[in-house]
């Protein structure tokens, strides 16, 4: 039986999609939230207050994970709020698009910033606890584009297959510790992040092809399997990737 009562999560980028309704699985479940955000205020509030309304303790916190101090911040908040940490889901991205002739240093290092010295940090001050206690589960999120790549978006794949190595180093840097890192890498999400493709004809007719499933997922789909990685159904898995993608990429 899945059950997170007395387990304290952190989850970035938990206003919205994939962080959001990662939320509410955990609070379903009994687990303490502490739910980070950098833009979205009402909404990350919103998740709170849907968190709170069935049982769950929670608080939002405002971080860039692009800046270390901010990210030392959120897990002394953390602590500060609720005197312990056990699950770490370090979500929090951003996607754009640029072909690489045109694509400029600062748009690369943005992402490289967000999507892979964001998780970076929070493994970083995650592990620092984590050890201590000897004990801990981090949950990295990646993408399909980190294992088979992405025109257009290489500076994203280069983030997420980053997220994937960095996933697979630390899992067996921290086993020791009794603490498990493993990996979810989604393909297609419905959330507002891919919102523009997925709502123009052409392009939705073109990914549907590709995905055996013949959907695009919902948050919820990716939500799930970070669930069960959080679980202790998964006690004796680290290390690994799990991908969320309807079979568009198949991989071992």
């Amino acid at each position: 039986m899945l059950d997170l009562t007395n387990k304290v999560a952190l989850i970035t980028g938990a206003s919205r999609g994939i962080g959001a309704a990662t939320a509410i699985r955990f609070a379903s479940l009994g687990a303490s939230l502490v739910l980070n955000y950098f833009n979205h205020e009402r909404e990350a509030h919103s998740i709170v207050e849907q968190a709170r309304a069935i049982g769950a303790r929670a608080i939002a916190v405002q971080a860039d994970v692009s800046r270390f101090e901010d990210v030392r911040m959120l897990f002394d908040r953390a602590l500060e709020e609720f005197g312990r940490l056990d699950i770490l889901v370090a979500n929090a991205g951003i996607w754009t698009e640029g072909a690489i002739d045109q694509l400029d240093e600062k748009t690369w290092q943005e992402t490289i910033d967000v999507n892979l010295k964001g998780i970076y940090a929070c493994c970083h001050f995650a592990a620092r606890i984590f050890k201590r206690h000897r004990a801990g589960n981090i949950i990295t999120v990646s993408s399909t584009a980190g294992q088979r790549g992405e025109a257009f978006h290489s500076h994203y794949a280069a983030s997420k297959g980053g997220i994937i190595a960095l996933t697979k180093s630390l899992a067996a840097e921290l086993g020791s510790y009794g603490i498990t890192v493993n990996c979810v890498a989604p393909g297609w999400v419905d959330t507002d992040m891919s919102a523009e493709p997925l709502r123009a004809t052409g392009d939705m007719e073109k990914i549907l092809s590709a995905i055996p499933l013949c959907r695009v997922a919902t948050a919820d789909d990716v939500a799930g399997p970070i669930l069960f990685l959080a679980s202790d159904l998964a006690r004796h898995i680290t290390g690994e990737v799990i991908n969320v993608n309807g079979g568009s990429v198949l991989c071992g």
